[in-house]
C-alpha cells in the first residue's frame, strides 16, 4: 500500500472505503463502524481526537461503600479487566467497617519548563535571578489573573544549568492550577515567557537567549497524595481464607516487601494499583497516561523500581497499608465536562476539588491493592479473577444461554481456566 497523502481531508464515508479498499479486510468497516457510533452526540465525540470513524467503548460501572476521610462515595470507575470493580467494591465495604480510607494531600505543585541555550556566565545569570523573577511574572500576569484569584499561579521560577549539557539550561517554573488539571495553562504562560526571557538578556547586553522548546512535565513529584488503612491483625479474618488472621497478615508484608525490593515484582505490585486509580481517572476524563508516567517516575525515585504502597504490623498489633503516589488532576476543563459521562461521574462523586479527587483515586488504587495481595497470600489471583473472566470465555466460545447457565453452575466452586471450560463445553 502506498502512501495516501490528505487522508485527513478525506469524508468519514471516504476514510472507510480507502480502509476497505486497501487492506485486507474480513469485517465490514462500516458497518462496524456505524454500529458503534452514537445516534445524538455524534460530533461531541468527533471533536475529542483525529480521523474519528466511530467509537470504541469500555464498560462504566460504579464502586460503592468508599468512606474517604469519613465521607461516603460510589466511585465511577472505567475498565475492560475483569474483577477489578468487583474487587474495589469488597475492599471498600470492608474498609468502610473499620474506619476508612485516610488520605492527606501533601501539595498539588506542578512544573513546566522552558529550555534554552546560553553562553554567558553562570553567576551572573544566579545573580539576576530576582529580578528576572520578577520581570517574567509581571510579562504573563494577564495570564495569570485568573489562576490567582481562584488560589493558583506561579509559585517560583528556577534556572537550572545541565551539566551534561553544553551551554544548556532548564527554567523550572513551579505552578499551582487550583482545580484544573493546568496542562494548557502551564503551556501558555511558558510559551508567553520566551519572548520576555531573550528581550531581558538583550536589555542587559548579555549574550543572546536561544529558545529550545517549553513544555509542562508531567513528572509531579510535589504534587502528592498518601492513603492509609488500618485495622487490628485480627479483624482481617474475611481476607485471611484458611489462615489464621496474624498468618495472613505477616504473608501480606512479605508480599509487600518483596514488592518493594524486587523491581519485577514492583511493576505487576504497581499495575495493580493503577487498575484503581486509571479506572477513576478515565471516568472522570482526566489524562491516565500522565498520570502513570508520574507514578512509575516517583516509583524509580532512590534509583530503583519500587512498589508505591507499603506495610506495617505494629508492635500492639495493627495492621497498616498505606500508597504515596503523584495525581496531577482536574475537575474543571478537558474533557471532565465535554464528556457526558465523565460529567456524570464528577456529579456522582458530588462535585469534588482536585485535591478531593486525588484522594479519591488515590483510595481506589489502595482498595484493588489490598484486594490483589490479599488473594495472592490465600487462594491465588486467578481464582476470582477467572471466575469473573468466564463470562467473556464463554463468549468467545459463543455458548448458548443453557450451555451458560450449566458450565457457571460447574465451576461455581472450581478454579476457571479456559482449557477446562473449552473441555467442559466438549462433554
Amino acid at each position: 500500500m502506498e502512501i495516501v497523502e490528505g487522508f485527513s481531508k478525506l469524508s468519514r464515508e471516504e476514510k472507510i472505503r480507502f480502509i476497505q479498499d486497501n487492506l485486507p479486510m474480513v469485517a465490514d468497516v462500516k458497518e462496524i463502524t456505524n454500529h458503534y457510533r452514537h445516534e445524538t452526540d455524534q460530533s461531541v465525540f468527533d471533536d475529542f481526537s483525529e480521523n474519528t470513524l466511530s467509537n470504541f467503548y469500555l464498560p462504566y460501572g460504579v464502586a460503592p461503600n468508599f468512606l474517604i476521610d469519613g465521607k461516603m462515595h460510589v466511585l465511577p470507575m472505567v475498565i475492560e479487566e475483569s474483577s477489578v470493580v468487583a474487587a474495589a467494591s469488597r475492599a471498600a465495604s470492608f474498609w468502610a467497617k473499620h474506619g476508612g480510607f485516610k488520605t492527606t494531600v501533601h501539595d498539588t505543585l506542578k512544573v513546566g519548563h522552558l529550555w534554552f541555550e546560553w553562553s554567558g556566565d553562570a553567576t551572573i545569570l544566579h545573580n539576576q535571578s530576582p529580578a528576572l523573577q520578577a520581570y517574567l511574572k509581571a510579562s504573563v500576569k494577564e495570564i495569570t489573573k485568573s489562576m490567582e484569584e481562584r488560589g493558583g499561579g506561579i509559585v517560583n521560577i528556577q534556572f537550572i544549568q545541565q551539566p551534561q549539557l553544553h551551554n544548556v539550561w532548564q527554567m523550572q517554573v513551579s505552578i499551582r492550577t487550583a482545580d484544573s488539571m493546568g496542562a494548557n495553562f502551564i503551556n501558555t504562560c511558558l510559551e508567553a515567557m520566551k519572548e520576555a526571557l531573550m528581550s531581558y538578556f538583550e536589555g542587559l547586553n548579555l549574550p543572546e537567549v536561544e529558545i529550545i522548546m517549553a513544555i509542562l512535565s508531567n513528572n509531579t513529584p510535589d504534587c502528592l497524595v498518601t492513603c492509609e488503612v488500618s485495622c487490628k491483625v485480627e479483624q482481617l479474618t474475611p481476607y485471611s481464607a484458611e489462615l489464621l488472621p496474624q498468618e495472613f497478615a505477616q504473608r501480606f508484608k512479605l508480599a509487600m516487601d518483596i514488592a518493594y525490593h524486587n523491581t519485577y515484582r514492583a511493576v505487576t505490585h504497581n499495575k495493580g494499583i493503577y487498575n484503581g486509580v486509571d479506572a477513576v481517572v478515565l471516568a472522570t476524563g482526566n489524562d491516565f497516561r500522565a498520570v502513570e508516567a508520574a507514578g512509575h517516575a516517583y516509583a524509580s525515585r532512590d534509583g530503583q523500581y519500587r512498589s508505591l504502597s507499603t506495610c506495617n504490623i505494629t508492635n500492639d498489633g495493627y495492621f497498616k497499608l498505606s500508597l504515596t503516589l503523584p495525581l496531577a488532576l482536574g475537575t474543571v476543563g478537558g474533557l471532565t465536562r465535554l464528556h457526558p459521562l465523565a460529567a456524570l461521574s464528577m456529579e456522582i462523586l458530588r462535585s469534588p476539588s482536585a485535591e478531593e479527587l486525588m484522594s479519591i483515586a488515590a483510595s481506589a488504587g489502595l482498595a484493588n491493592n489490598f484486594s490483589a495481595v490479599a488473594s495472592l497470600v490465600t487462594t491465588g489471583i486467578q481464582k476470582g479473577h477467572m471466575k469473573l473472566h468466564l463470562s467473556n470465555i464463554l463468549t468467545s466460545f459463543n455458548a448458548t444461554l443453557e450451555e451458560r447457565e450449566r458450565t457457571e453452575a460447574y465451576f461455581s466452586d472450581k478454579t476457571v481456566s479456559l482449557q477446562k471450560v473449552r473441555e467442559f463445553l466438549k462433554r
